[in-house]
């Protein structure tokens, strides 16, 4: 099976999509191109393969997921699971975009395209380990930073009206004292309140393989960039299918907006107390959309374990915890406690 690639429409070089001009940047020959220009391109290219198209059609190979790519740059072979939507020859480097992967109910609607570079990435990871000087050398190799990758992560973004409705006891606490007692009265009330919330595109990561937690810590994106989707953003980045189906984050998300909903309506209710009887909801103009938000992202191992940093690629929020190296430690204790015991020597000596 073949691959897609974008190339350069003066030289036909690689063309990878620049988070800063927002255009499409040849490396080669400098050329600047945008959205526009690339499709008109592409579908000029489309139209001079039409016999070819039909041909591979006819194949039913082109039915059936295959994890064997054949690079169209260097023509070697590329291994990816059924999951991966884009990803990089080990050979040139250059980008492969395996579009069937992305296609029926696996195109995603919309996009919102990296605004944060590797270097700004780069630099985001080191600042977090700054300063920290008990930190594995892992953290700080060169190697192990520069396999930092940009990865078009698919989210579920799930609309919906809702309106809640609980009921149950409220109580009012009262205490006052006199010069002998001290007084408590409780007064209970039967208390039940309603309203009316509109929740707009709640995200729900849509890959399994990819840690929930910390999809959710690199949140907020602000969705006002969000554009209709084109093969030509995951240019010069990876990409992901998702396997979290759509019924399943949907449930997700309801219960998300339920909690929020029911939170709401028993907090400020100005009781001491407020236990609920009954909690109801009724939900309607649902909506629920598969996009591909851009994520920065880099694994390093050490002792055994994997440590995962991310950095939301268009906000810039970064988040990933270091682990503290134990050789440096001792070692930095050992030092401590030697000049220490040199110091009460030379004081015992003196004195």
């Amino acid at each position: 099976m073949k691959t897609v690639d974008h190339k350069c429409p003066s030289c036909n070089a690689s063309i990878n999509y620049n988070p800063k001009s927002k255009n499409w940047v040849c490396e080669y020959c400098g050329s600047k191109f945008t959205l526009e220009q690339l499709e008109a391109n592409e579908k000029n290219f489309e139209s001079t393969s039409v016999k070819d198209s039909k041909e591979l059609k006819k194949e039913p190979e082109e039915k059936v997921e295959m994890d064997e790519y054949i690079c169209q740059d260097c023509g070697a072979q590329i291994v990816a699971d059924k999951n991966t939507a884009a990803t990089f020859c080990v050979y040139c480097k250059n980008t492969a975009i395996l579009k069937s992967r992305l296609t029926d109910k696996f195109s995603p609607s919309q996009v919102i395209p990296f605004a944060k570079t590797k270097e700004d990435a780069i630099e985001a990871f080191t600042k977090v380990g700054k300063g920290k000087f008990l930190m594995p050398k892992e953290f700080s190799n060169p190697k192990n930073i520069e396999e930092i990758k940009g990865i078009y992560i698919p989210f579920w973004l799930y609309s919906c009206k809702m309106h809640g409705r609980v009921a149950g006891k409220g109580t009012k606490v009262t205490t006052w004292s006199t010069y002998d007692y001290i007084y408590t009265k409780t007064d209970t009330y039967k208390v039940e309140r309603s309203g009316d919330f509109h929740f707009d595109k709640i995200p729900v990561d849509g890959s399994v393989r990819f840690n929930d937690a910390i999809m959710n810590s690199i949140e907020p994106f602000d969705y006002k960039d969000l554009t209709k989707f084109s093969y030509s953003y995951l240019s010069g980045f990876l990409a992901e299918k998702y396997d979290v189906e759509k019924e399943e984050a949907k449930k997700i998300t309801i219960d998300r907006a339920q909690e929020t909903c029911y939170y709401n309506l028993m907090t400020g209710t100005g009781y001491t107390s407020f236990v609920p009887e009954i909690k109801e909801k009724e939900i309607s103009d649902e909506k629920i959309d598969y996009v591909l938000l851009p994520v920065w992202m880099v694994n390093i191992k050490y002792n055994e374990k994997f440590y995962t940093f991310a950095m939301n690629g268009q906000t810039g929020k970064m988040i990933g915890d270091i682990p503290y190296s134990k050789k440096k430690a001792f070692l930095f204790f050992l030092i401590l406690f030697v000049i220490i015991f040199a110091i009460i020597a030379v004081i015992t000596y003196f004195v």
